[in-house]
């Protein structure tokens, strides 16, 4: 009688790519449990895949690898034996293995012929009796990490035999790929005559590995092999390297992978493919990337497509690609990689009006993320990168480059700051190092007008004051009237770096209203969650500092929403605008927030801890977000008390206030809102203005194909190009045909 089977699997090596996703996804779609089993945290794995400690199968640390191609697949070859041996019933799957029909097998034993002739038994899908013959001599021989293979060849035995004789055996990991895997399998199989158990090529193999670039192929290529008889289909992580060096670590545009993603809704702009054994893709760098607001990326060398893209997914940023040679003069006339590198952009659904181009040296401007992969101080002479530098970085920038052996890069960017190593590769026999530049902190200026001490007390004035505090924070308390008093969260490195007044947000506009200001700053991604800080609110309370103003507003974005939320029960009956808010970063009461690990470790307890909790102090709280987002969604949905008005901004992103900005309705709504006269109604017709934008159309059109509305999406893709061309709809009308 068949039976659905439960599956697990191992993943060791950071966040997933979209291939791991995709195929552990389309068992949670089909039906079939999967419990993925790991060491560490991962940041981003499907919903519906069941989390487990790998310690609760093998307790150790020593993550044993194939060392001539740097791969845990050996580990992953000795844990899939103690996982079916300690959960009966359970199959093994690679990361690789794609659920084309659930498996509903009925006997214990379940892997299957890789290769015409059926001799050899891959170990991609293994299952088998958790006392099995079988697996107990698999096991036993495992336990020898020394141990001399009988399946080897009969010279490469000798030749091991030989070396054990002389007093150095060759440990395991220095041993053929497969020696603890489908070699092994196959051998004991056929040992103990378990042929008969053995499925067909077409169960798992339909596509054998020397046919596997056909899944990057056109999709008939790949599904006229696929059979009835397919369940677990192996993707083939091989096909990492050709995705990585050819097809920027994506799915090909038409192949059977882009087919798979798009049917199980996964992005891989925002997981690319990051390496296959000892190299490393730069879409990978998205990795690496320590800070958490991501607002504009250049990139200088048109080497970074892939990373770029990545960002721009990830952070929803603008992007600017600085036209200039390899002498590093800025040109009118353009260089050969620009146009392909735009197209690039714009075929993966990038849009068009967030791309800039910089002609001009003036128009040079301090970026988040300054992109100089294979270019100065690698193929080109690294002095004339500091122009750069010094035009382009704030003090939170982060540098990603390439530096060549016997360039002088290294001295040369460490008067800029210090580098973090990522990884080497072998050019010419040169060893290229590919590093992360960080600015060093700033040092205390000469001229105390240029301090931020300084510009907080001209903008205070007699009136006012101006707190610092521990770890960079402060206060910043700025009378005008004692009708409305509204108090802002910012962060002093952006105010500081990223406005051209240096003034904390809102200043203009709070200023033009007439309104007092209460600027609350932070001295880096923190969430406010010093001491200081809270002090600093319990003494303003116990002195009636916000009972003076007739209304007090709080208002802050992410962070800063968060911060807004939790610090309200400071002035009781005020009201709250938030937009993106978390509710907290305590991974107990929010283990599904996979964002801000920087500041995962932070203690949210105590009367400001809790910010879905303790604004219920607060008359009204205005919850802007996108519910299609779905970490937004989880935070504004923990928000429950009466005085909640959840306002929803439906397929505009975390950046949410930035999406409205550039629809020109940012300010109407936050005026609303902080004067208390914004309604649901007045926001939604606000919001209609969505329509015209280019990233609402998309997202839209998207969502209507993902979901089956074909002939919606015709209509709507139909009635969008009629008003205006929007590349990334023509490309999906194309598709739908």
């Amino acid at each position: 009688m068949a039976r659905l089977r439960e599956v697990g699997t191992l993943w060791i090596g950071g966040p997933l790519s979209w291939m791991e996703q995709l195929c552990l996804k389309s068992f949670v779609d089909k039906g079939q449990k999967i419990t993925l089993f790991s060491y560490e945290d991962i940041p981003n794995v499907p919903d519906g895949v069941i989390r487990r400690d790998g310690r609760e199968i093998i307790d150790t640390d020593d993550f044993i690898k194939y060392e001539k191609k740097d791969s845990f697949a050996l580990f992953a070859d000795w844990f899939r034996l103690h996982m079916i041996q300690q959960c009966p019933g359970m199959i093994w799957v690679d990361t690789d293995v794609y659920c084309h029909r659930a498996m509903d097998y009925d006997s214990d034993y379940v892997f299957g012929f890789e290769l015409p002739g059926e001799h050899r038994v891959n170990n991609a899908v293994l299952g088998m009796p958790s006392n099995s013959e079988l697996l107990q001599q698999m096991i036993e021989f495992t336990n020898d990490r020394f141990s001399i293979a009988p399946f080897l060849p009969k010279k490469r035995q000798e030749k091991l035999r030989q070396m054990a004789a002389k007093g150095k055996p060759v440990h395991i990991s220095e041993q053929p790929w497969g020696v603890w895997g489908p070699m092994m399998v196959t051998y004991f199989v056929h040992h103990l005559k378990l042929e008969k158990y053995v499925q067909p090529l077409d169960a798992f193999y339909p596509i054998t590995f020397r046919e596997r670039t056909k899944f990057m192929r056109r999709v008939g290529r790949a599904s006229e092999l696929i059979s009835d008889a397919t369940t677990a289909l192996h993707l083939w992580a091989s096909n990492k390297r050709q995705l990585g060096n050819i097809h920027d670590g994506l799915p090909p545009e038409g192949s059977y992978l882009e087919l798979l993603v798009n049917k199980h809704e996964i992005n891989p702009h925002l997981a690319p493919i990051k390496g296959r054994g000892k190299t490393n893709f730069d879409g990978g760098l998205i990795d690496e990337v320590d800070i958490e607001e991501v607002s504009t990326v250049a990139d200088i060398s048109g080497h970074g497509r892939s990373f770029v893209l990545a960002l721009y997914h990830k952070f929803d940023c603008d992007i600017h690609l600085v036209n200039t040679d390899k002498r590093g003069e800025i040109r009118d006339d353009d260089e050969e990689w620009l146009a392909e590198y735009i197209t690039f952009l714009k075929d993966h659904d990038v849009d068009e009006d967030r791309i800039k181009v910089i002609r001009k040296a003036e128009n040079l401007k301090p970026v988040d993320i300054l992109c100089n992969l294979n270019g100065f101080g690698d193929i080109y002479k690294v002095p004339l990168f500091a122009k750069f530098l010094d035009n382009m970085m704030h003090s939170d920038t982060r540098v990603f480059m390439d530096v060549r052996k016997g360039s002088g890069a290294f001295p040369f960017i460490r008067t800029y700051g210090t580098n973090t190593h990522l990884s080497d590769r072998e050019e010419d026999g040169k060893n290229i190092a590919r590093v992360r530049l960080q600015p060093k902190p700033p040092e205390p200026l000469d001229d105390a007008e240029d301090t931020w001490a300084d510009i907080a007390g001209e903008l205070a004035g007699k009136d006012g004051w101006y707190r610092p505090g521990t770890n960079g924070h402060s206060f910043l308390y700025m009378p005008r009237s004692a009708d409305t008093l509204v108090v802002t969260f910012d962060n002093l490195d952006i105010a500081m770096t990223k406005r051209d007044d240096r003034r904390p947000w809102g200043y203009s506009f709070i200023k033009a209203q007439g309104w007092s200001m209460l600027s609350v700053l932070s001295g880096g991604w923190t969430w406010y969650r010093e001491q200081w800080v809270s002090d600093q609110f319990d003494q303003l309370k116990s002195e009636g500092f916000f009972k003076q103003f007739k209304r007090v507003v709080f208002y802050g974005a992410s962070m800063g929403g968060y911060a807004a939320c939790a610090f309200s029960p400071a002035a009781p009956g005020c009201d709250v605008v938030a937009i993106s808010p978390q509710s907290t970063l305590d991974k107990t009461i929010v283990p599904w927030e996979s964002r801000y690990k920087v500041a995962w470790d932070n203690d949210y307890t105590g009367p400001y801890g809790d910010a879905a909790e303790v604004s219920k102090a607060a008359r009204r709280v205005y919850i802007l977000y996108d519910p299609y987002e779905p970490l937004d969604a989880g935070h504004a949905m923990r928000f429950t008390n009466e005085n909640i008005q959840h306002l929803r901004a439906p397929l505009l992103g975390h950046r949410l206030g930035s999406s409205l900005n550039q629809m020109g309705i940012l300010t109407p709504i936050v005026l609303g809102a902080l004067t208390g006269t914004l309604t649901s109604h007045d926001y939604y017709q606000l919001l209609r203005t969505r329509k015209e934008s280019p990233r609402y159309q998309r997202e839209l059109f998207k969502r209507a194909v993902k979901t089956g509305h074909k002939d919606l999406a015709r209509s709507l893709g139909a009635f969008i190009l009629e008003k205006n061309p929007n590349r990334a709809i023509s490309k999906g009308m194309k598709e739908l045909g």
